[in-house]
C-alpha cells in the first residue's frame, strides 16, 4: 500500500488496467459468451470507427456494439461522474461522510428527472436534453437552498451543519417523490423503476446525454484540484495561498452538482458509490486532489461496469437494480473502512 501511495504512476497503471478490464468483461458476460479476445477487439474497432473483417461472428458485433457496450459505457460514465463528484464533496467539507446522496443533491436532481417523468415534459429547445438539464438544475437549486438554509443558522457554514442540513433536505424531497409515486399512474413502473437504479435499455443516445455534463464538470474539478487541497487545509490558510475561495468553492460545488444531476438522470439513484469508492481511494493512494480525483473517477467506473454485470447476471434471467447491489455491497464495506479508520485514529491518539 506504502508503495502504491509513492508511485503515482504505477498507481494509474493499476486504476486504468481495472477499468479496460472491467469494460472487456462486462461486454463479455452475459446470456451470450463471447469470447474476451474477441469483445477486446470489436470494443477496438468500434472505437476506431474501423469496419469488422469477415472472421468476426456478426451476432457477436451486433450483441456488443448495439447492446452491452453502450450499456457498459454508461454505467462507466455514472460510476466514474459519481467517484469524482463524492471525492470533491468529501475534500471540500473535510468530511468521509460527505457525498451526493447525504447532502440532498442527488434527492433534488432525482424529484426533477421524476417531475419530468410524471409530467411527460419536452422543454422546446432542449428535446432529448430536457431530463438531465432539468435533473442538473433541480440538483444545484437543491445545493444552493441547502448552502442558504445553513448560512441562515450559522455563518461559518460547519461540515457538520450541512450534513445535518442534507439529511433534513433528502428526506423532505424523498416525500415529495413519493408523492407524485402515489398520484401517478401508467408511468408507475417507469418512475419506480427508475428509482431503483439501472442502466438497462439505455442505448447509444443516453451516453449521449450524460457526456457534454460529465465532460464539463470533470474538467472544472481537475481544475481546480490544487485549490481543492488547499482548502482542505482552511479558508483561511487556503486565502494566504492566493486561493479565490468563494469563486472556487461555488465551481467545485457547481460541477459536482452537474455530474450528479446527469448520472441521476440516466440511471436513477446509486447510492454509495460517491461515498466509498473516494473513502477507499484515499486510503490506499492518499489524500492529494490532484491524484485522487482521477484515480476515483478510474475506479468509480470500473467498479459499477462490474457491479451491473453482477446485476444482470447474479440471478438471470431477472435482473436485479444495480442501486440495490451497491447499496447492499456499500454499506458494509463503507461501515468497516469508518470502523477501522475510527480504530487507527484512537490508537495514534494513546500513542501520543
Amino acid at each position: 500500500m506504502s508503495l502504491l501511495k509513492n508511485s503515482k504512476p504505477a498507481a494509474y497503471i493499476a486504476a486504468f488496467v481495472f477499468l479496460v478490464a472491467s469494460i472487456v468483461v462486462g461486454v463479455s458476460v452475459g446470456s451470450v459468451q463471447v469470447p474476451f479476445f474477441v469483445s477486446a477487439e470489436i470494443i477496438g474497432r468500434t472505437a476506431l470507427g474501423l469496419d469488422f473483417p469477415s472472421h468476426l461472428d456478426t451476432t457477436f458485433v451486433n450483441i456488443i456494439k448495439e447492446i452491452r457496450l453502450p450499456r457498459v459505457l454508461l454505467a462507466v460514465l455514472v460510476g466514474a461522474g459519481l467517484a469524482i463528484a463524492g471525492a470533491a464533496f468529501q475534500g471540500l467539507l473535510k468530511n468521509p461522510l460527505a457525498d451526493p446522496y447525504t447532502l440532498g443533491v442527488s434527492s433534488g436532481s432525482s424529484l426533477g428527472a421524476v417531475t419530468v417523468l410524471f409530467l411527460g415534459l419536452s422543454i422546446p429547445g432542449l428535446g432529448r436534453f430536457t431530463l438531465p438539464a432539468v435533473s442538473v438544475l433541480f440538483g444545484m437549486i437543491t445545493l444552493l437552498l441547502l448552502l442558504g438554509f445553513v448560512k441562515a443558522i450559522e455563518r461559518s457554514l460547519s461540515t457538520e451543519t450541512i450534513i445535518l442540513a442534507g439529511i433534513i433536505f433528502s428526506s423532505f424531497l424523498g416525500s415529495l417523490i413519493s408523492l407524485m409515486i402515489a398520484l401517478t399512474g401508467d408511468e408507475l413502473r417507469q418512475i419506480i423503476s427508475w428509482i431503483m437504479g439501472s442502466v438497462a435499455m439505455r442505448g447509444w443516445e443516453y451516453v449521449g446525454l450524460i457526456l457534454p455534463f460529465f465532460i464539463v464538470g470533470c474538467l472544472i474539478l481537475l481544475w481546480n484540484a490544487k485549490e481543492l487541497n488547499a482548502l482542505v487545509f482552511g479558508e483561511e490558510t487556503a486565502k494566504t495561498l492566493g486561493v479565490n475561495t468563494k469563486v472556487r468553492r461555488m465551481a467545485i460545488l457547481a460541477a459536482a452538482s452537474i455530474i450528479t444531476g446527469s448520472a441521476v438522470a440516466v440511471s436513477g439513484t446509486i447510492g454509495f458509490v460517491g461515498l466509498v469508492i473516494p473513502h477507499l481511494t484515499r486510503l490506499i493512494w492518499g489524500p492529494d486532489h490532484r491524484h485522487l480525483l482521477p484515480l476515483s473517477m478510474l475506479i468509480g467506473g470500473g467498479f459499477l461496469a462490474l457491479t451491473d454485470l453482477l446485476a444482470r447476471t447474479i440471478i438471470a434471467p431477472t435482473e436485479l437494480p444495480i442501486g440495490v447491489i451497491t447499496a447492499v455491497a456499500g454499506a458494509p464495506v463503507f461501515g468497516l473502512l469508518l470502523f477501522q479508520q475510527r480504530r487507527l485514529t484512537r490508537q495514534i491518539g494513546k500513542r501520543r
